[in-house]
């Protein structure tokens, strides 16, 4: 359920207050779609031995739902509010459901130790930072330092061969820029999935970056440009406009 009184800035997505005041309320929400929606991209990838992390939880059930596909190598899901952490404690110690660790940790400074996790996930989590991020061509200073520090952190946790996906409404002309950063070793290639409005399902694989002589990455070509409106699309409250035709 959408809060009436959303903010309209990354910094304050980016203060626990103002999860820790929706998660005390909210009991459940699943941004961007619950995994019934993507199983058919994500089940691909799992198996029981790998360990996963999940970066911002809030009060999703999808850590429930990997332990449900038989992933049994350690659940981990981090969120930056408190409450949304314990709530989620609490909701997995009534069900009596083992396997899945909760953490309070900040998606800018995951607190892990190097190669840690064979697979890390984030659902909408990403797509905070771009909430006042101005031209989506040329974003902001503070985003683009935000999204780097993100993506730094989860290349970093991940194991020499690990993937990493991410879900969003974020088109791979805007994204690209950032996986492909230098340093980063992963490849990108994405799906979409979602009835009329479709989200973006991008699978990153570290160490399977492809570079030529000239230290080129050779990828898929950006997808066409479309028009996207989304203003508390399908009660998602963090709002961002972007006409992509216009721009």
């Amino acid at each position: 359920m959408a809060d009436d009184v959303a903010p309209r800035t990354a910094s304050a997505y980016l203060d626990p207050s103002y999860w820790d005041e929706r998660f005390g309320k909210e009991e459940h929400y699943e941004w961007f779609k619950d995994f019934s929606h993507f199983r058919h991209l994500l089940a691909p990838l799992l198996s029981p031995s790998i360990s996963v992390l999940e970066v911002g939880c809030g009060n999703s059930r999808l850590g429930e739902e990997l332990l449900r596909e038989g992933v049994a190598g350690g659940i981990t899901c981090v969120d930056l509010s408190p409450v949304a952490v314990q709530r989620m404690r609490d909701r997995l110690a009534e069900q009596g459901t083992e396997g899945v660790e909760v953490v309070v940790a900040d998606m800018l400074d995951l607190p892990f130790d190097r190669e840690s996790f064979d697979l890390v996930i984030e659902k909408g989590t990403m797509d905070v930072l771009f909430v006042d991020s101005g031209d989506p061509w040329n974003p902001n200073p503070t985003t683009v330092d935000n999204v780097m520090k993100m993506l730094e952190g989860i290349h970093k946790v991940l194991k020499p061969e690990g993937i990493f996906v991410s879900i969003t409404f974020g088109q791979p002309h805007f994204r690209r820029r950032f996986f492909e950063a230098p340093g980063f070793t992963w490849s990108v290639e994405w799906s979409t999935f979602g009835d009329g409005f479709h989200y973006f399902f991008y699978i990153l694989k570290k160490g399977k970056r492809l570079l030529d002589s000239n230290g080129n990455q050779h990828t898929q070509p950006a997808a066409p440009s479309f028009n996207m409106f989304h203003e508390e699309l399908e009660s998602e409250d963090y709002i961002f406009r972007t006409n992509v035709d216009e721009l």
